[in-house]
């Protein structure tokens, strides 16, 4: 069976009429081999503004819908995904080009953020605040905000959306997605799964979630569109440098969630197999492609020789290939060329700086010409110089040595980005300080676990280039709905605040 007829049997599985995947003009290829396997069309400009057109039409029917009843959709959203979770992650690996666990794993994040999702829709709270003035109460509210734009990214081609749709939803708004112009399957499965959710409810409106294809200028409508208060955009910062200005330019909100160079310091008094495996798993699982993959990896001297001796035989055995194929893979391909070739500049770059560089060269070329297999790559570093400071969307972890914790303190930090962070120790002095406002300065830090990996109940982003955005747990929710603060008179004076006289006859 070829790549495409497993995915037309997919699509079909999954509810995806074969005509948004057989007649378009955009050619999607796998990653596994670099064969086309479907073709898809671009939504055109007035396509698009149709779309948020029936998007905003959708709100004003769907904030006035309870919120409880509101993640009653949600939660059958949630199942649909439970009977979907084999065959969808399925997709994501054929597309993506994940291993299948991380396909399945991908599937089961957006079970677990509908579960989330249901639970806050009973608890949207708001706060009643002490008035200053006799018989005064005052209280705030929130609302929903309006239609929310989704922009994803390859790497994480469904539940980054559903980090946003599921909270999105619950709160009173519609959602309008484009997807990475890489994996739009995913997302037409993911779009017939949420109609099969919405038929089985009645008074769900039309045009409560949408998908846009396409490429850069179907982003730039959705971001320029005043009808859209809110848009999330997940990519690169060089994106994020353009999707937050023009949003800031007609004050609608941005939910950015950008590059990260990530980094985990292994300290002397560390559990150092615990240290490898995290480590192993965080450097080369989906290939280094995840935002929060790690990058940078600093060693303390007195281990140092000992722990990078067994990275690398970790390293030298990881299996390569085709998850379709080898059920025994941990690593899958590169997601194109441009990353491959990205990736070999930023290992002679560091070779300039004088780098000794162990593995990153391709694998399985003969067998998939096409498609861009690597060993990960680890480089031993003189210094945090040259492409360490930058994150290349690949498997290279760049080694360093440190003496001081200090010292390893201040050059984690000393990078633009700030999404991930982790250190290995079991002195309670490190672990304190590193979570402390003198520790790491990224949004996630961790403690003997490695940077990635993260659940949905926490609020995931990150600071500086990162992006400062919030998504999926905790109180991200706020950022999809807008507070409205009251102060209601239940007396029969006018007592004015701050001790304001205003008399009038």
């Amino acid at each position: 069976m070829t790549l495409a007829t497993d995915v037309d049997l997919l699509l079909q599985e999954l509810g995806v009429p074969r005509n948004l995947y057989s007649q378009g003009s955009r050619t999607v290829r796998s990653p596994l081999t670099g064969e086309t396997i479907a073709n898809v069309q671009d939504a055109t400009a007035s396509s698009a503004t149709e779309a948020i057109a029936r998007a905003q039409e959708a709100f004003l029917a769907w904030r006035t819908i309870p919120a409880p009843q509101r993640g009653e959709l949600v939660r059958v959203l949630g199942n649909e995904l439970r009977s979907a979770k084999i065959a969808l992650g399925r997709l994501v690996t054929i597309e993506a080009g994940k291993i299948l666990s991380e396909g399945q794993g991908e599937v089961q994040e957006m079970i677990d953020i509908c579960d989330f999702a249901v639970g806050l829709s009973r608890q949207l709270y708001g706060l009643t605040i002490a008035s200053e003035r006799p018989n005064h109460r005052m209280m705030e509210q929130w609302h929903p905000l309006g239609p929310v734009g989704v922009i994803t990214s390859f790497n994480f081609p469904v539940a980054v959306w559903s980090w946003n749709a599921a909270l999105a939803l619950v709160c009173g708004n519609p959602v309008i997605w484009k997807p990475s112009e890489r994996t739009p399957l995913t997302a037409l499965a993911v779009q017939a799964l949420f109609e099969r959710a919405a038929a089985k409810i009645n008074g769900i409106p039309a045009g409560l979630s949408t998908v846009l294809i396409g490429g850069r200028d179907v982003g730039e409508l959705l971001v320029d569109d005043p009808r859209v208060p809110l848009v999330s955009a997940t990519g690169s910062t060089a994106m994020g440098r353009m999707v937050g200005p023009r949003l800031a330019q007609r004050f609608a909100r941005s939910i950015l969630e950008l590059g990260g160079n990530n980094a985990s310091i292994v300290c002397p008094s560390s559990n150092l197999d615990l240290a490898v495996r995290a480590i192993a798993f965080a450097a080369i699982g989906t290939a280094g492609q995840r935002c929060t993959s790690l990058r940078r990896l600093f060693v303390h001297h007195s281990v140092y020789d000992a722990f990078v001796r067994r990275l690398k035989q970790v390293y030298a055995s990881v299996r390569i290939g085709n998850p379709m194929v080898k059920d025994d893979v941990l690593v899958g391909p590169l997601i194109d060329e441009t990353a491959f070739l990205k990736m070999q500049e930023a290992l002679a770059e560091a070779r300039t700086f004088g780098g000794q560089v162990f593995g990153g060269e391709r694998v399985d070329a003969d067998q998939y010409p096409a498609a861009h297999y690597v060993a990960p790559a680890l480089a031993e570093m003189p210094a945090q110089t040259g492409p360490v400071q930058r994150e290349t969307f690949a498997p290279i972890l760049y080694v360093m040595k440190y003496s001081e914790f200090d010292e390893a303190l201040a050059l984690h930090n000393d990078v633009p980005q700030g999404l991930s962070s982790s250190i290995f120790s079991t002195d309670m002095h490190e672990v304190e300080k590193f979570l402390s406002v003198s520790g790491s300065d990224c949004g996630i830090a961790n403690i003997n676990i490695g940077p990635s990996g993260a659940e949905i109940g926490g609020a995931f982003g990150g600071e500086k280039e990162t992006g400062g955005g919030r998504e999926a747990g905790s109180d991200a929710w706020k950022a999809y709905m807008r507070r409205v603060t009251s102060t209601i008179n239940f007396g029969h004076d006018l007592p004015l605040a701050q001790g304001v006289r205003f008399d009038i006859d």
